[in-house]
């Protein structure tokens, strides 16, 4: 049976800009473990331009592995290994990868997840990565600058999150990266993106 693949507007308008700050932070070659890869619309874009490095897709949900896979495959990606299920509160992960990453993303995950999961992605992110110098952590995603809103339409979307789950919200960069230097990341770029989002790259030093 034919697998209808689900297409989200937001991930078609940012996969463009994403994929550009990734070109510029990561290696030639190596492995990519994506958290919480949804439809899949970011890995396959990302794996066509960028076709020297390994990609693999994990979520939380398994009946995203169907739509995963249905994906990778209508886009011949022969770069991206079949997704993984992962909680990123599991410790450690269960992850059989062909290699060490040499970098972990996330994106627009840690606002619809309570704040347990930022502290559990870094934790991850660091174990599986060995906390190799250089390797690096991305979130993409709406935050807070020195405890304000970059946008009005960010003070709107937080309240729209914070209503279906208290537990949600746009959180406060500062404060996540505090935690990401618990686990030897530091700060290495901070880009603006489309729409008042920011893209956060951190590299282990």
């Amino acid at each position: 049976m034919e697998i209808s693949l689900p297409v989200s507007p937001s991930a078609e308008r940012n996969k463009e800009p994403i994929r550009d700050v990734l070109q510029a932070v990561l290696p030639a070659s190596g492995l990519v473990l994506e958290v919480a890869s949804g439809t899949g619309q970011h890995i396959v874009h990302f794996a066509q331009a960028m076709p020297e490095c390994i990609w693999q897709p994990t979520d939380v949900d398994p009946a995203r592995m169907e739509v995963l896979r249905a994906r990778i495959a209508d886009a011949q990606c022969l770069n991206v290994r079949a997704p993984l299920c992962l909680d990123v509160h599991a410790e450690p992960w269960d992850l059989q990868m062909v290699a060490t990453p040499m970098a972990v993303i996330a994106i627009n995950m840690i606002h619809i997840a309570p704040w347990s999961a930022t502290r559990a992605f870094f934790s991850g992110a660091s174990r599986c990565m060995a906390a190799q110098p250089g390797s690096i952590a991305l979130l993409y995603g709406p935050y807070t600058v020195n405890g304000a809103h970059t946008a009005e339409s960010n003070v709107q979307f937080d309240l729209r999150l914070r209503a279906e789950n208290p537990a949600y919200g746009v959180r406060e960069l500062s404060q996540v990266s505090a935690i990401a230097a618990e686990y030897g990341f530091s700060v290495m770029d901070v880009v603006q993106m489309p729409a008042n989002n920011l893209c956060v790259v951190y590299r282990v030093v």
